[in-house]
């Protein structure tokens, strides 16, 4: 497993990590056993980066990587959280220095952990990433010793790009995928430039890219690839990266015929992010620890080729561009 640098953090991150919002609530139910067999196989596999949240599961995924780091002893990891929403109602007037503080001391001690490695802002309103007294609120949680460093994780590439603007964001986390290319244009140069870190989220599309599903496949209702198909619960964007299902199975028929042997679907997909300049990380969730090793197994692939990355953007413009242009 390759490791990448992000600048600003001062550390290096696994090439592929581990997406943890699957081990709180939203994806169905998984058990304390099967989390810590997802997180012992990530790290086995050479993920030493964990991406969490204070709302996963209410702070179950949260105390379960901490159950995880205090049980293995392990010292190596990065391990990223993200606040911000817990605030109810969710506006911009919650992001205050006082909510930071017990926000980041509810995860520190959900971690088990004096400090945070890295806090991301979890998606606030765009008007935050212009506020400067949210982000001299950040600075101040840094000095004070409760977290090492800050990001954010946008909706949109307008956000990303304001907050890779400001000195001091080391990372930005965005849905980036084959069915989401547009942070190619712009966001990716940003962040490279600015020795920002580029953590791509969402994928494999919410399984989507794991070419698994087709049309008759269903998910438990408390499955936000049920709730949450037309954005019910919170931007569409984030459940199968706003593609309409039908559509998303379409380009998926397209891609498979492109996937080098032996390499799976969703390990083809994890290496077409990883091929991207400027990418730090990329995160898949596993409901399992075969998924986990899977997953991982994407960074031993071969780079793909000129022709096949030429084929995916040929997908992309064709079927996906023209229905979700540029809504993020």
């Amino acid at each position: 497993m390759d490791m990448r640098t992000i600048d600003r953090l001062g550390r290096e991150v696994s090439e592929v990590g581990l997406g943890t919002w699957q081990l709180g609530a939203d994806w169905g139910e998984v058990s304390t056993d099967d989390a810590l067999a997802i997180l012992d196989a990530a790290y086995d596999s050479g993920v030493r980066f964990f991406d969490t949240a204070d709302v996963y599961g209410d702070g179950v995924s949260e105390q379960t990587i901490g159950t995880f780091l205090r049980t293995r002893g392990h010292t190596d990891l990065v391990v990223a959280t993200k606040m911000g929403r817990r605030a109810s109602p969710h506006e911009a007037a919650a992001y205050t220095l006082d909510n930071f503080r017990a926000w980041t001391d509810r995860s520190r001690t959900n971690l088990g952990v004096e400090v945070l490695d890295l806090v991301q802002l979890h998606c606030p309103p765009t008007s935050v990433y212009s506020d400067d007294e949210v982000f001299g609120a950040l600075d101040t949680l840094v000095a004070e010793g409760r977290i090492r460093a800050y990001g954010v994780s946008v909706e949109t590439r307008d956000e990303a790009l304001t907050a890779i603007a400001r000195p001091g964001v080391a990372s930005v986390q965005i849905v980036f995928n084959m069915l989401r290319q547009a942070p190619l244009d712009r966001v990716l140069p940003a962040a490279a430039a600015a020795g920002v870190g580029i953590i791509a989220r969402v994928p494999l599309a919410s399984g989507l890219l794991s070419g698994k599903y087709d049309r008759t496949t269903t998910f438990p209702a408390n499955d936000h690839r049920t709730y949450n198909r037309r954005g019910e619960a919170f931007d569409v964007g984030e459940t199968f990266a706003g593609v309409d299902f039908s559509t998303g199975l379409e380009a998926v028929q397209r891609l498979l015929p492109l996937v080098p042997a032996p390499a799976t679907m969703a390990q083809f997909a994890l290496r077409w992010i990883l091929d991207q300049p400027g990418v730090s990380s990329v995160i898949p969730g596993a409901r399992n620890a075969v998924q986990a090793l899977g997953n991982a197994a994407a960074a031993d692939l071969a780079p793909l080729t000129p022709q096949v990355l030429a084929a995916v953007t040929e997908v992309y413009q064709e079927l996906i561009a023209p229905q979700i242009g540029d809504r993020w």
